[in-house]
């Protein structure tokens, strides 16, 4: 059985289908995808290679692999190329050792899912809004020490936005093999970041693997790409488990393209940082809103008082906005949502209908 809707955000053809309008009259603010859109190069690379559909797309994704290893400065041994991230989370369980795991959550749902789906045991390890999802390393050493087999981490956080250094990264995977557990550690927003990242880190070990994916980031969530950073065994292992063509001829191609748009990747790089540190600061702005800090390109939010998340989103659906109800995140209480950064159009409209909801107590 297919997770449930919503558990997620971007489920922006259901609303629009209630409301009777077009899918891109929505501002969307629940689905994180990078608010400058596609590339233009990314695009027409798409277009050129509409011919070359007539062809099975490339078996060992050989040209986007030999891609991300320059992008990154790794091996393309060390990497699985996927029908995006999700797909590796969904492998994973049956390839993985051991029956026990822990997740830091509040996280990302599917991981509990797929394992659920191959019969593990699922434990999780809850960080406080009140420390702002500081990973408390002595806890968490004494809590691996109970006897878990696997840790799921998101790094950045979802739907925190938290950032662990990469110095907590490396003292969680000694910990790890210290104790024979596998690290699964999820970058799936680390491109806003990337200096972060563990990637280098996890190629050198026996027991992690790293999940990224290229729907955020490059805005081709329709395409469905990802990859994982890995062992070369446990990468040939990834290859093996699933059926073959499963990167379709046109999501290869558009990553490939993506990697290589410098000039676009800067610039969104760039509009982020900036119009993060802006669109936080009028958010706060509202006496009944707490926004957590956030190295990514969405914001936590926190609603002060007895309105619940679900309640705002059933208020702005009308006017056309969808925003992210948390509540459905272990460790998150009702009053939890999360919004995008989206262009400063559409940012401007969502404080608007803000403020006409907190401040004039309508949204007419």
């Amino acid at each position: 059985m297919k997770s449930p809707l919503f558990e997620h955000g971007g489920n922006v053809f259901a609303v629009a289908c209630r409301l009777g309008v077009a899918p891109d009259e929505i501002a969307d603010f629940s689905a994180s995808i990078n608010p400058l859109g596609l590339s233009p190069l990314v695009k027409k690379s798409i277009i050129d290679a509409v011919d070359s559909l007539v062809h099975y797309p490339d078996i060992c994704h050989k040209e986007l692999k030999d891609a991300l290893a320059r992008y990154h400065g790794i091996s393309p041994e060390n990497i699985f190329v996927a029908n995006g991230a999700t797909e590796i989370i969904y492998h994973l369980p049956a390839l993985l050792s051991g029956k026990r795991a822990l997740i830091v959550s509040p996280s990302f749902s599917e991981y509990e899912h797929a394992l659920l789906l191959h019969q593990w045991e699922v434990h999780h390890f809850i960080l406080s809004p009140q420390t702002d999802f500081t990973l408390d390393m002595e806890t968490l050493e004494h809590t691996l020490a109970e006897g878990y087999d696997v840790l799921y981490l998101c790094n950045p956080g979802n739907p925190s936005g938290t950032l662990y250094p990469i110095d907590i990264i490396e003292e969680v995977c000694t910990i790890c093999m210290a104790k024979n557990v596998f690290l699964v550690l999820d970058e799936a927003f680390m491109d806003f970041s990337e200096r972060d990242s563990a990637m280098q880190l996890i190629c050198k070990v026996k027991n992690g693997v790293l999940l990224r994916s290229m729907t955020k980031f490059f805005s081709i969530p329709g395409l469905r790409l990802g990859y994982a950073v890995t062992s070369p065994t446990l990468a040939d292992r990834l290859d093996n488990i699933g059926g073959p063509w499963n990167v379709n001829t046109l999501a290869l191609v558009a990553g490939v393209t993506a990697l290589n748009d410098v000039d676009h990747n800067m610039k969104t790089v760039a509009y982020i940082r900036s119009e993060r540190i802006i669109f936080s600061e009028r958010l706060s702005r509202f006496p009944l809103l707490k926004v957590y800090p956030s190295s990514t390109n969405f914001l936590l939010i926190e609603i002060a008082g007895g309105l619940t998340a679900r309640e705002l989103k059933t208020c702005l659906e009308p006017q056309r906005v969808l925003i992210r109800d948390c509540s459905s995140f272990l460790g998150l209480t009702p009053h939890f949502f999360r919004v995008a950064l989206r262009t400063e159009k559409e940012n401007d409209l969502l404080i608007a209908c803000l403020e006409n909801f907190f401040v004039h107590g309508n949204l007419e």
